[in-house]
């Protein structure tokens, strides 16, 4: 068809009504994928764990290996530790598995809320070596209780003490650049997202935030809204199950005697509450350990929990 009879066949469909696209040769090829627009993408995490959960007799390489082989991205130590560093850096490079951060060991025998300043100095001292040893690592925080509330330590008592003694390592932790991430546990000190929030917000210093427990919270509220409240103070997550039915009738404890996904953790909402604060990092389980196959089960069921 020439140009000229194209342009005016094509200028009687317009005006007789019929689209011009009906008068053309259909051409036939691949189909167009649409995109989902329901599909949602999950939070981009990595998988840790805790040293102590690894219950193989291995070397230091050897369980390096066996979490990397696992499908583990990382795993956590305590510190101060006995373990010889140099095994440590050469099975961390040799495998690839990251130290992402630590565990301070002197929390809670000496916690930073004490009455007795020797006590707290204990901690002080403990956590600038649980600094220095998680930037040899290559980590970038250190889990800390913040204190502990019980008979003879008020909550203003420790809510004071606590940050006293913190701000005493906020210069070691600038120096490193490891940051102080606090924990949610069962230590009756900072029992609500709001108070959680103002007390790493009172600091005016980008080297606090949060270690959030997903596990730990579901004895006296909900992982959604504290996920929510804190936002982007939230610096790594542990993770753990807990069965409200189990406290009930077995006892308070009883309640993490229970597998992922088979507790009172609400993981879609969990999920949907990270996305919305575009949370993109660490997840260590912190549950029963044991040899290969239950170190196995426990990374499939992290790879489930964060697919729910």
């Amino acid at each position: 068809m020439h140009r000229r009879e194209f342009l005016k066949n094509g200028s009687l469909a317009a005006v007789s009504g019929v689209s011009v696209v009906h008068a053309l040769p259909k051409v036939v090829g691949p189909p167009v994928a649409v995109p989902d627009k329901t599909a949602v993408a999950q939070p981009m995490v990595k998988k840790s764990l805790k040293w102590g959960m690894v219950k193989e007799d291995l070397s230091i390489l050897d369980k390096f290996k066996l979490l990397k082989d696992l499908g583990f991205d990382g795993v956590e130590l305590d510190t101060p530790n006995d373990l010889d560093r140099k095994e440590v850096l050469n099975a961390r490079d040799k495998t690839g598995l990251e130290l992402p951060g630590t565990v301070n060991s002197f929390h809670w025998k000496s916690p930073l809320s004490d009455p007795d300043p020797k006590v707290r100095e204990a901690c002080v001292e403990a956590m600038k070596k649980s600094l220095e040893d998680t930037k040899a690592y290559g980590g970038t925080t250190v889990l800390l209780v913040p204190g502990v509330v019980k008979a003879e330590v008020s909550y203003e008592d420790a809510y004071k003490r606590s940050r006293e003694e913190i701000k005493k390592l906020l210069p070691v932790a600038e120096k490193t650049g490891v940051k102080i991430a606090f924990e949610n546990v069962w230590n009756s000190f900072l029992i609500s997202p709001l108070e959680a929030a103002r007390f790493v917000d009172e600091f005016k210093n980008p080297m606090v935030g949060w270690y959030f427990d997903v596990g730990n919270i579901l004895r006296y509220g909900w992982p959604a809204h504290w996920i929510e409240t804190l936002g982007k103070r939230i610096l790594k997550l542990d993770v753990k199950e807990y069965s409200l039915k189990k406290q009930q009738d077995e006892g308070l404890w009883k309640g993490f005697d229970v597998e992922f996904l088979e507790g009172d953790c609400n993981w879609p909402v969990v999920n949907n509450a990270l996305r919305k604060i575009g949370y993109s990092g660490w997840a260590s389980a912190e549950v029963n350990g044991g040899d290969r196959n239950r170190l196995l089960t426990i990374r499939e069921k992290m790879d489930a929990l964060f697919r729910a």
